[in-house]
């Protein structure tokens, strides 16, 4: 089977086929990034963004060269993070004004208490997270099989020949919600609510304009109406868990002392932990699994070489996640002084939109980048996760979610090919996902 052609037809744009016809950000580009990624890395691997930085008469630009952006991740003094700048602005705004209420959302609020600099963001990270969503996931080993499991059994009955499946709604986008639930506890029958809410969370990322993803006013408040509705949720389960501790995150946040202030959580920070929580744990892992579904389907003699050998399957899990990068990119960083990036200056105060997609398939960096090499050297050195003390803290439940998704499927799966119905429509945004992905599948029958 080949793999599936280009949807061209479904873009308002045409295909890029020189630097004038690149744009990575209006409707229809989803079509076009990975056609976008080689000429960018030839002509313009730093490509300037008139008018588009944060301040008035600053530029933003898009570093799409591995070199370039493993630098920038990994120094927030020099270039400094867009979620220190909304800090400052707030701590600036309330100082000039105590009675100011805070504009910023649950996840900022606690990060101006719980990791206001940079050495406590190892500590918030250490004694926080990654007990429940770092190293420490595999706590969960058995939890996710039985997920992953509970999902597959809807479609592998035996006495079925074949059954059509429409992936990303039967099982990529279910199984990080159950998984994340159930790691914070909260009831399986609150799933929808908590969908809704992840939604509104993601709202800019989906629905955002431009590389800095705005959203218009009324879909601010109507995000902002939605979270409110999850903040009296959370607070309320964070009083039940203080009364009441279970095996479950948020009772260990109600319960732990942290050492790094010497002190236990307030309610509203640990609906901040929650928040984030939510945000980096749902979508990564259901765009990773839809796009790693697609690559076994455009090479159909892969799903023999996992099934045959499954300490590959890791292999595949970093080669899906480096080629198909969930998050494509995100305007994060600011310049703190005059840089130079692959010969072109970058004035202080510009706006960097890191492309962590380009990166990962930049030929500078990967021999044969566009394809799955399941023996490529130093594998999980990809930057879709980041790099630094602020990459994704949530990486390593994801990576689990996906490895043991991938294992159970081959035991229990037979063939998996495309059905006949496809339209891979992207979704629009920054996330690189299609809105639905139907396969045949065949059980296995032993």
């Amino acid at each position: 089977m080949k793999p599936r052609p280009p949807n061209h037809a479904l873009s308002a744009m045409r295909c890029p086929v020189s630097l004038e016809d690149v744009d990575l950000f209006s409707p229809g580009a989803q079509e076009h990034w990975y056609e976008a990624y080689p000429i960018l890395h030839a002509e313009a691997p730093v490509h300037r963004i008139p008018g588009e930085g944060l301040g008035k008469g600053s530029d933003g630009y898009i570093l799409t060269k591995y070199s370039d952006i493993a630098r920038v991740v990994r120094d927030p003094e020099r270039f400094t993070p867009l979620l220190s700048l909304a800090l400052d602005a707030d701590a600036r705004a309330r100082q000039a004004d105590p009675k100011a209420s805070s504009t910023l959302n649950a996840m900022l609020r606690s990060m101006q208490t719980l990791r206001p600099d940079e050495a406590s963001w190892r500590a918030h990270r250490q004694e926080l997270t990654d007990p429940w969503v770092g190293p420490g996931a595999t706590r969960h080993t058995a939890l996710i099989e039985g997920l992953v499991d509970a999902l597959i059994d809807d479609w592998t009955d035996p006495s079925i020949d074949e059954a059509e499946v429409e992936f990303v709604a039967a099982f990529a986008r279910p199984l990080p919600q159950r998984v994340m639930a159930a790691v914070l506890g909260f009831p399986e029958a609150d799933l929808a609510r908590l969908e809704s809410w992840g939604d509104a969370m993601v709202m800019p990322f989906v629905h955002g304009h431009g590389h800095r993803n705005l959203l218009p006013r009324e879909a601010l408040e109507a995000q902002a109406r939605s979270l409110e509705d999850f903040a009296r949720y959370v607070l309320a389960h964070v009083q039940e868990k203080r009364a009441q501790p279970q095996d479950d995150m948020i009772s260990f946040l109600t319960q732990v002392t942290y050492e790094a202030l010497g002190r236990k959580l307030s309610d509203d920070e640990i609906h901040g932990v929650v928040y984030a929580m939510m945000i980096g744990g749902l979508e990564t892992t259901q765009y990773a699994l839809e796009q790693q579904a697609q690559l076994l389907c455009d090479d159909p003699a892969l799903f023999g070489v996992l099934r045959a050998d499954r300490s590959k399957v890791r292999a595949f899990v970093e080669e899906g996640l480096r080629l198909r990068a969930p998050t494509q990119g995100l305007s994060t960083r600011m310049t703190t002084r005059d840089e130079e990036f692959q010969g072109v200056p970058v004035p202080a105060g510009s706006l960097l939109h890191l492309r962590w997609a380009a990166a990962n398939v930049d030929a500078d960096e990967y021999a044969c980048p566009y394809e799955v090499d399941l023996d490529r050297p130093r594998l999980a050195r990809h930057l879709t996760f980041s790099q630094g003390q602020r990459s994704c803290p949530g990486a390593s439940i994801s990576r689990l979610e996906q490895t043991i998704a991938w294992n159970r499927l081959l035991d229990r799966v037979e063939t998996m090919s495309y059905a006949a119905d496809n339209t891979f429509v992207h979704q629009p945004g920054i996330m690189l996902g299609t809105l639905a992905l139907r396969l045949q599948i065949t059980p296995r029958r032993d």
